[in-house]
């Protein structure tokens, strides 16, 4: 296609040098010039091909009177090129400072100025010389305003001034002048501080970007959800924010399961339930088994009930012997929970699955097994041995007492040991 294009055009060139030269064959034209004494006679057809000729050469004059600077200027840049990419890779290795002395004079060059500081107030910053980086950070506003407020940020949080961070980021958030950087770190400082609302108003934009890969915006997106379920202050509040969330977010344990306490916290244990046991029959989860069994006293023994049904999904699942043995021990069966949570332990040790059965020999009136199963606990979250534990009931003693058996006379009247 370009092959034609370039042939159509010629021809199209060569039609109209044609059409020209016929015309000015019949009439050249006539150019007159004087200047003084001197005149000067021509067609026009030679003065457009002297004007030309002219232009060439003061063209080809002016480019041999700037060949010098351009090379000059040449160098200069491919020194500066020089510097940052030393710089930064002085960053990368962690030779602060050496990084911070290359970029500093890849700062003095116009073209790298701007990113040359950003990374220079990293390197500062890494190198524990707070003032210099602040200094970096101040030269660098005028040329990246929005990318300075992130990285300031981020110092910020850095040193522990997590609310100062929170507040910045968020002025500028509100402002509309907040780049991505800077959005999830909002996201990420409004959840450490508990304000989920404005975590869950900061992810559309960052969502839209698709800067970040599919996974880690999900995760975020999730723990935003989360967040903001737990710290519903009502349950209007709590079912509204659930109904808004979309069906993929509704089907993620973090945000069942925040909802599931949530819900239970407020006395609406059927919906907690509701949500629990969809999700099982769906598909299978641990974490959601363990949470069915820690939503407190209520509707226990339905829970329970629901519970039983659920080995056949999961029949080697520690969580949900581990929650058979909870439910059963708020129903006051001793012995069905002892035997839930010893299946637990023998799936998986684990310091709940101790100290729930330290809560049921508590409530057996058991404080030895108690005390024993207590310290297995803490043993078995810091990963150490643990003791054995003796049964919940003691098997029944056997009588060794010989057996009497009666004896009778021959009219039939019982008669006294050793008599004849």
């Amino acid at each position: 296609m370009k092959l034609w294009r370039w042939v159509l055009v010629l021809l199209i060139v060569a039609a109209a040098a044609a059409l020209a030269w016929h015309w000015l064959a019949a009439d050249p034209g006539y150019v007159y010039l004087r200047l003084g004494r001197t005149t000067l006679e021509t067609s026009v057809v030679v003065a457009i091909a002297a004007l030309l000729l002219a232009w060439l050469v003061a063209g080809l004059a002016w480019r041999l009177l700037r060949w010098p600077f351009r090379a000059w200027g040449r160098a200069h840049k491919r020194r500066g090129r020089e510097r940052l990419a030393n710089g930064l890779t002085a960053f990368a290795e962690g030779d602060y400072l050496q990084a911070e002395r290359d970029l500093d004079k890849a700062a003095q060059h116009a073209a790298f100025r701007t990113p040359a500081l950003l990374v220079l107030a990293r390197a500062a910053h890494e190198r524990g010389a707070r003032e210099r980086a602040t200094q970096a950070l101040d030269e660098a506003e005028a040329g990246a305003a929005r990318a300075t407020t992130a990285l300031r940020a981020r110092f910020f949080v850095d040193e522990g001034r997590v609310r100062e961070a929170f507040d910045l980021l968020k002025k500028n958030a509100d402002a509309d002048t907040l780049c991505l950087r800077g959005r999830r770190l909002l996201i990420d400082t409004a959840l450490d501080l508990g304000e989920s609302q404005v975590a869950l108003d900061a992810l559309p934009a960052l969502l839209r970007s698709q800067s970040l890969t599919a996974s880690t915006l999900e995760q975020l997106e999730t723990r935003a959800l989360a967040a903001a379920l737990a710290a519903a202050p009502d349950v209007a509040s709590l079912n509204a924010l659930w109904n808004r969330a979309s069906r993929a977010q509704r089907r993620r344990e973090e945000a069942i399961e925040a909802f599931a306490r949530r819900s239970a916290s407020q006395g609406q244990m059927l919906a907690a339930m509701d949500e629990i046991e969809s999700a099982q029959r769906r598909q299978w989860s641990d974490r959601l088994a363990t949470v069915y069994g820690e939503l407190g006293d209520g509707e226990a023994a339905a829970r329970l009930r629901q519970a039983e049904g659920w080995p056949a999904l999961a029949p080697n699942s520690a969580a949900l012997q581990l929650t058979l043995g909870r439910l059963q021990l708020q129903q006051g069966q001793h012995e069905r929970a002892e035997e839930s949570l010893q299946r637990a332990l023998a799936l998986a040790p684990s310091a709940a699955a101790w100290e729930t059965l330290g809560d049921l020999r508590r409530a057996a009136e058991d404080p030895a097994g108690a005390a024993t199963a207590f310290a297995n606990a803490l043993h078995c979250a810091r990963g150490q041995a643990t003791q054995a534990l003796a049964p919940l009931r003691a098997p029944r003693a056997l009588d060794t007492q010989p057996i009497a058996f009666e004896e009778r006379s021959e009219h039939g009247v019982p008669r006294l040991p050793h008599s004849s």
